[in-house]
């Protein structure tokens, strides 16, 4: 697999000095699809979403779905490096997207192109389709929602994200509420008028001190935290409405809609959900992949961060290089090792079945 470590590492840095932030992703997907088609491949692409399908695609074969985004967040203000300029120091290589998620996309693209180009000749478990995902950080409209039911049927799935080569079975789901308390604005001098801000206490108290009573084995209570408030527009009047907005991370015992419902139920104030589809997502233990990764000694764990396995409607896991603690960081970077790990536990985990 030497070569297609070059290939990953290569491609890599060109995709780090290609900036490619959520809805920016134009030339990034070029590169990806131009990689594909270099491989013999006849990529597809969806605006900023390319996949690409094995050759010798077989209806009687289940298939698998290997995926990954390439899309990156803005870089913060404390980088002390240039985050568009790839570099390589010692072991690690620095660059935005380096680790989220730009590892976990070039390796699971290495091993596509090895086990998908001519599954004829090897006898290949499973049909394989690569995905590269855009507005993963945003869970944007133009993303995995747009392009998922335009693959092939699908029975399970691979996620690059970053989790140190360790099979993450189960994620956090999203779910964030705006919730607006009413009062009626009036002269702050003459006591006049109802206070919204008072109006939504009793609430942010509920809120504060709420538990969920499903307790997760693998990812714990289900959390809820108000992260914003906003009210008023001077000092002299009394504010008729604060707004809070409040972000859930729930856990797989619970679905989206029946959080809101609770919440809601409770609340006086008025809950606005902006989206429900961001569900907390599970593979079942005994599932062949997951029994397969159990079998190498990898360790199952459940992942607080969120990933297009939310929008999936198959079995998925996450499974990728790097390390879930250095996204979103000044000066990320994914160690040259990470991705040969990589490379060598996915054909591991991948065989044909000669």
């Amino acid at each position: 697999m030497e070569s297609y470590f070059d290939d990953a590492v290569a491609l890599l840095r060109r995709l780090i000095a290609t900036p490619s932030v959520s809805r920016e992703e134009s030339a990034a997907a070029d590169l990806i699809e131009e990689e594909l088609r270099s491989y013999g491949f006849e990529p597809r692409r969806e605006r900023n979403n390319v996949w690409a399908v094995g050759h010798g695609y077989d209806e009687a074969r289940p298939t698998l779905l290997l995926n990954a985004h390439l899309d990156t967040v803005r870089p913060v203000d404390s980088w002390t490096r240039d985050p568009f300029t790839p570099v390589v120091e010692g072991d690690r290589l620095y660059g935005l997207g380096s680790n989220d998620c730009g590892g976990g996309l070039v390796t699971l693209l290495q091993v596509f192109r090895h086990l998908a180009s001519n599954p004829s000749q090897k006898g290949e478990a499973f049909n394989f389709i690569f995905l590269a995902t855009a507005e993963e950080e945003v869970s944007g409209q133009n993303g995995a929602r747009r392009v998922l039911s335009m693959l092939p049927s699908v029975d399970a799935a691979i996620v690059g994200e970053p989790t140190g080569m360790q099979p993450a079975i189960a994620e956090r789901g999203l779910l964030v509420l705006d919730v607006t308390a009413r009062g009626r604005s009036g002269h702050a001098a003459r006591g006049e008028g109802v206070n919204a801000i008072y109006e939504a206490m009793t609430d942010l108290e509920w809120l504060r001190s709420y538990r969920f009573d499903r307790v997760s084995p693998l990812l714990g209570e289900t959390r809820m935290q108000v992260t914003q408030i906003e009210a008023g527009t001077q000092h002299n009047v009394v504010p008729d409405t604060c707004h809070m907005v409040v972000d859930i991370r729930t856990n797989e015992l619970y679905n989206n809609k029946e959080v809101y419902n609770e919440v809601a139920s409770h609340l006086g104030s008025e809950v606005r959900a902006r989206s429900l589809d961001l569900n907390s997502t599970r593979i079942a233990p005994d599932h062949p992949l997951v029994q397969r990764c159990v079998a190498m000694g990898l360790q199952p764990f459940g992942s607080p961060t969120l990933s297009d396995q939310a929008l999936m409607p198959w079995p998925s896991l996450k499974l990728g290089p790097g390390d879930s603690s250095r996204s979103h960081t000044a000066d990320e970077y994914i160690c040259l090792s990470e991705l040969r790990q990589a490379l060598e536990i996915y054909t591991r985990l991948l065989p044909s079945t000669e």
